[in-house]
């Protein structure tokens, strides 16, 4: 039969520590509590918490012991008090002795800690607090304690890079961003950075060695010229890819431009026939040709409005009103028609895996926009052709930042399901945490097979 002080010690998962005595005890509310009092063995009371070894003592125990928390045990609230002291290490200088059961600085113990980041990956911040009895912001910093125990050595994600995504994620109002980068072969965030720029994206070229930075081939991100500057300052025998998603958005919003800029002359143009020829009181007569003309603009510019759908989709996509719309532009509006060509041409070759005839097929797409007669196609135009070398690059490669979106998602639930990120340090060390292939392990159980990349 197993002693009290046995049971006490297998049920807090410790090592290394003697337990002296236990008790219950209620507060004010009437919560129970189990406070146990223990402390490190001889072997091991003089260690230093960060690098465990054994130093000379500093000075006695403390007059007021300190407590820390641990997982409940059935409701009961448990509780470990134990005396501390300072210890003199000669890497760390004078530090608080460690003691088995929790991380340097944390009041709560190891398994707590791990429990509540485990918790935090799945759950929302304020389940996990209320669940775990904490504050709502000792959750983040619980996480940031396990995120270091579990992988003390993050810059070793940065070895053996080849392949690397780049792009920024607003997470909070105010053009509030933080830099991404995403190891494309294992689908796992490698840096995070509060912040967008190139001011911002040098600080991971600098952290990288030359070695790290010659494993470099490829680096997708959309066409901001930050990117591209760094890469050509940094790696510049690398590969730069054009997301093709933003290529295609570029062409969307000029499209969404010219069909704005025809509605409201279409619309310009009802208006004034309207006035010319005001209605006469009464039903208006079948063959009252001004009211027919003045009827037939309004419903072309209404048409023109709530096309943005029947335009923006591919044509397998449309329903059937979609393509009637489609028609009547194609009809009515030929203009606009052109810029829907344009945008769907330059859609379907990004697709292409030759990327022979995706040279040719975007030589002729540019000579197209920029004799299209068309304003804002002409300043794609001169985009894309900036862009040539690296769209190429993409469509041989068949890479895209879609992996790196994904992620971006994620983060947005992460920052969702704690409504917002007060501490940022807090936001990036769960994004550490959740795009990775980290394992959080909970007490007493099998380890959980891998995440898949």
């Amino acid at each position: 039969m197993a002693s009290a002080d046995t049971l006490c010690k297998k049920l807090l998962n410790v090592k290394h520590t003697v337990v002296e005595s236990n008790d219950f005890y209620n507060d004010a509310d009437g919560i129970t509590h189990l406070r146990i009092k223990a402390h490190p063995n001889a072997w091991h009371k003089d260690d230093c918490p960060y690098c465990g070894k054994r130093c000379p003592g500093y000075d006695t125990a403390a007059a007021n012991p300190k407590v820390w928390r641990a997982l409940d045990w059935g409701g009961i609230l448990v509780e470990i008090e134990c005396s501390t002291h300072r210890v003199c290490c000669p890497d760390h200088g004078v530090v608080t002795a460690a003691v088995p059961w929790a991380y340097p600085g944390s009041s709560f113990t190891r398994e707590f800690d791990l429990t509540v980041a485990w918790l935090a990956e799945y759950l929302p911040r304020s389940a996990v607090s209320n669940y775990m009895r904490i504050d709502w912001q000792t959750v983040g910093s619980c996480v940031t304690r396990s995120l270091h125990d579990l992988e003390p050595e993050r810059s070793r994600r940065l070895d053996g890079l080849v392949r690397i995504g780049i792009d920024e994620t607003s997470y909070r109002k105010g053009h509030k961003y933080i830099t991404v980068i995403v190891n494309h072969d294992t689908n796992t965030v490698v840096w995070v950075a509060d912040g967008h720029g190139k001011s911002v994206l040098e600080q991971f070229y600098k952290a990288l060695t030359d070695e790290q930075r010659a494993s470099i081939k490829v680096v997708t991100g959309d066409g901001a010229r930050w990117i591209t500057d760094c890469v050509n300052e940094f790696t510049p025998n690398c590969e730069r890819c054009v997301d093709p998603f933003h290529v295609v958005e570029w062409a969307m919003e000029a499209l969404d431009k010219v069909r704005k800029e025809r509605w409201r002359a279409a619309y310009e143009k009802a208006k004034q026939l309207a006035a010319e020829n005001p209605q006469k009181r009464g039903r208006p007569k079948t063959d009252d040709k001004a009211a027919s003309r003045v009827k037939e603009a309004r419903e072309q510019a209404s048409a023109l409005k709530q096309s943005a759908y029947s335009l923006g989709k591919a044509p397998e996509h449309l329903t059937e009103n979609q393509k009637i719309r489609l028609d009547i532009i194609q009809a009515s509006d030929p203009k606009l028609y052109r810029a829907y060509c344009l945008k769907e041409s330059l859609r379907l070759l990004l697709k292409s895996t030759d990327v022979n005839q995706a040279e040719a097929d975007l030589k002729h797409w540019l000579w197209r926009a920029s004799h299209s007669r068309i304003s804002v196609f002409h300043d794609l135009y001169e985009k894309i052709r900036r862009h040539k070398d690296h769209i190429l690059s993409t469509i041989r490669l068949g890479l895209s930042n879609a992996r790196i979106e994904a992620t971006n998602n994620k983060i947005k639930l992460i920052i969702r399901k704690a409504y917002g990120f007060r501490n940022i340090q807090n936001m990036m060390d769960m994004v550490y945490l959740v795009c990775s292939k980290i394992q959080v392990p909970l007490p007493n159980r099998k380890p959980r097979p891998a995440k898949a990349a």
